[in-house]
């Protein structure tokens, strides 16, 4: 006997968003729910959050870039083909000519955000406790120009709570190698007048505590550096991130979206950068405007959990369940502007192995896309709710 559910949602339609006389976004409900299932590479606070010109990198460099988008844990967890790609295009990279000798450059000095690391898990100190975890933010510091040289490895908690600083005393051996010897490390939290000291014995390490990093590529700009350690680890670094990275880390937060996704939307809203269709592909969703509801049913009907596929002017809902079961809802949809569509989801179905269950729902909706670049992708959808979701596979048949 099949179940029955109704979703359908009023009929509302938007002028564009990118129109010169297009009224302003409506605002944004103050509490989010992002996917829990997908954790992202980088977090917490954003980089240079004043500045306000756009960053820009050449081709290879923003290859790398791409790369990265959507690699979690900044790489803890990472697809066979993610590595892959990204090894692909700091191998390039590091053909490249970038900055002659960049550890007698000024542009290797400053505080460089960590984005993506080979072995999250089995280097450093600081990176086995911190780095694969998305809700800190991890920095390195260079500073080679000074009476005391030093490199230090920071994670940072969050802006209310404070950060851990481990130092290392530095020097430099050739045009990319840089020496260190770690000495001493101490937690620094805003409700303290002073420092915890961080019980690690650095005298009693030996050699443990000694290494040294090659820079590979430092670019032109100086806003992004390939290095390599003396355990084998690749490091990616940014001293500025870019629109869409910022989206990311504020996505991982769970703060700060709605200010991240309007910047990045005024940035690309002039320039044309995005598609104004929508792509086949797999689709996760990673974050919404609207909280789940108590129907579980409801909220994958209406695309708030789970995968969105599309493929043939088709859409599919798809949400994993247990013991093997998931739930599927099938539409169709038409567009009727230049950035929106008529969607129209109704064939519904609890599906275990080889039988399905059929669910008697339906939702109407208008979707207007307001950014899409093919891998990140921002509609307003079901219920004027605000998605953001991340292409991960290529289109599979719906």
């Amino acid at each position: 006997m099949a179940l029955k559910a109704n979703a359908i949602a009023p009929t509302y339609l938007h002028r564009s968003f990118f129109t010169p006389q297009a009224p302003s976004l409506p605002p944004i409900k103050r509490y989010h729910r992002y996917n829990t299932h997908i954790r992202l590479r980088c977090r917490s606070s954003l980089v240079d959050e004043q500045q306000k010109e756009v960053v820009s990198f050449s081709e290879p460099e923003n290859s790398l870039i791409e790369a990265l988008i959507g690699v979690q844990g900044r790489g803890r967890s990472v697809s066979s083909q993610q590595l892959s790609n990204v090894e692909r295009a700091v191998s390039v990279l590091e053909g490249l000519e970038g900055v002659r000798d960049p550890t007698n450059s000024s542009l290797i000095e400053g505080r460089w955000q960590l984005v993506f690391t080979t072995r999250p898990g089995t280097a450093s100190i600081i990176q086995r406790t911190f780095v694969g975890v998305d809700f800190f933010s991890v920095f390195q510091e260079i500073f080679l120009r000074t009476n005391d040289p030093r490199v230090s490895n920071i994670v940072k908690f969050s802006d209310a709570i404070g950060e851990l600083k481990v130092e290392a005393a530095a020097s430099v051996k050739d045009g990319k190698r840089i020496l260190f010897q770690f000495d001493k490390a101490a937690f620094s939290f805003k409700f303290l007048p002073f420092k915890v000291p961080y019980p690690v014995p650095f005298r009693l390490l030996g050699d443990e505590a000694k290494g040294w990093l090659d820079t590979t590529y430092l670019s032109p700009s100086g806003n992004l550096r390939i290095s390599r350690g003396n355990k084998g680890t690749t490091f990616v670094l940014q001293k500025r991130t870019e629109a869409r990275q910022n989206l990311l880390l504020a996505i991982s937060a769970g703060k700060r979206v709605e200010e991240a996704i309007d910047k990045l939307i005024s940035e690309y809203r002039n320039e044309n950068k995005f598609q104004q269709e929508l792509l086949e592909g797999d689709w996760n969703m990673l974050w919404s405007s609207q909280m789940e509801t108590d129907s579980w049913i409801e909220n994958a009907a209406n695309g708030l959990m789970g995968m969105q596929i599309i493929k043939n002017g088709q859409m599919k809902f798809r949400v994993d369940m247990l013991l093997g079961m998931r739930f599927s809802m099938t539409g169709t949809f038409v567009k009727s502007a230049d950035d929106t569509y008529d969607v129209s989801m109704d064939d519904a179905a609890i599906i275990g192995g080889p039988f399905g269950y059929p669910v008697e729902m339906e939702s109407r909706f208008k979707l207007q896309l307001l950014y899409n670049d093919g891998k990140i992708r921002i509609t307003r959808g079901y219920n004027n709710i605000l998605f953001v979701h991340l292409r991960v596979g290529e289109p599979k048949q719906v």
